[in-house]
């Protein structure tokens, strides 16, 4: 199993760092969790693209970790002809979000229709909402869900993803929880959005210090993991966004509470499992 970090980034625009994406490949599998601005653009750099997914995973409605979607069905729709679904999985309120973004894509579907005899239907997209403790399969990799928090925003998912006996844990935006740890138990990586606590509360911005309360910490993920018999720590969705000179101070603070590996790193980040 391949996790790459396709998007590290967070509400707040970096050129360097796409919204908050991941991809896991397992086999021939191909599975995206969250689909944050400029994740189509970082698939590319991946070595694939959206027609090649065999699923999209997504773990909450903010705006910064779908806002790519109407970008991923597009762009799946035009390379497969419309001829293959997509499948979407999410909590409640996703599939009012696809058909809502479907609608807004409603005159750019008649143009392509019009103009390309080839495509003679509009995207073919096949949502499944979730809740928490639900299993199901996409190929061979097995997907359990788990309740996350994020209060206000409300439900969210975290997805444990299992193949060839390799597993990871991939939670989205969270503070530390039972559903979190249940995601997370002996996971070979887990995948985490993280702050830096400790340089936020310097801010005197309210709406930054607003994001202490929903977010899990570095200190908070890397308890988390040690709690968990968790194997690799990855973090990702970095606020404030590090420069790689200060990737040492980041995993420094994580060893602290976590014995395993620490990974952090820019756009195109790759975890082996």
């Amino acid at each position: 199993m391949e996790i790459i970090l396709t998007g590290t980034g967070s509400p707040l625009p970096d050129a360097e760092r796409a919204g908050p994406s991941t991809l896991v490949k397992a086999g021939d599998t191909q599975i995206l969790v969250d689909a944050g601005r400029g994740t189509v653009m970082r698939l590319t750099g991946a070595g694939t693209f959206p027609i090649f997914l065999s699923g999209v995973l997504i773990t909450h409605l903010h705006s910064d970790h779908l806002c790519a979607l109407n970008d991923i069905i597009t762009t799946h729709w035009v390379m497969g002809q419309g001829n293959m679904p997509l499948n979407i999985w999410g909590p409640p309120g996703i599939q009012q979000f696809v058909d809502r973004s479907l609608d807004a894509l409603e005159p750019d579907i008649g143009y392509r229709i019009a103009h390309h005899e080839v495509l003679t239907r509009g995207p073919n997209v096949v949502v499944t909402e979730v809740g928490p403790g639900e299993t199901f399969d996409i190929n061979d990799v097995s997907i359990t869900t788990a309740a996350t928090m994020h209060a206000p925003v409300h439900p969210t998912v975290g997805y444990r993803l299992t193949h060839d006996g390799s597993v990871a844990a991939l939670a989205g935006d969270t503070i530390p929880c039972d559903g979190l740890d249940t995601l997370c138990t002996d996971a070979d990586a887990y995948v985490q959005t993280v702050i830096r606590a400790d340089i936020v509360e310097q801010t005197d911005i309210p709406m930054m210090l607003d994001i202490l309360d929903y977010h899990s910490s570095v200190v908070d993920a890397a308890q988390t993991a040690a709690r968990n018999g968790v194997k690799k720590l990855v973090l990702t969705h970095l606020v404030p966004a590090p420069q790689p000179a200060d990737y040492p101070a980041w995993i420094a603070q994580a060893q602290e509470h976590f014995e395993g590996e620490v990974i952090i790193g820019p756009d195109l980040t790759s975890v082996t499992i």
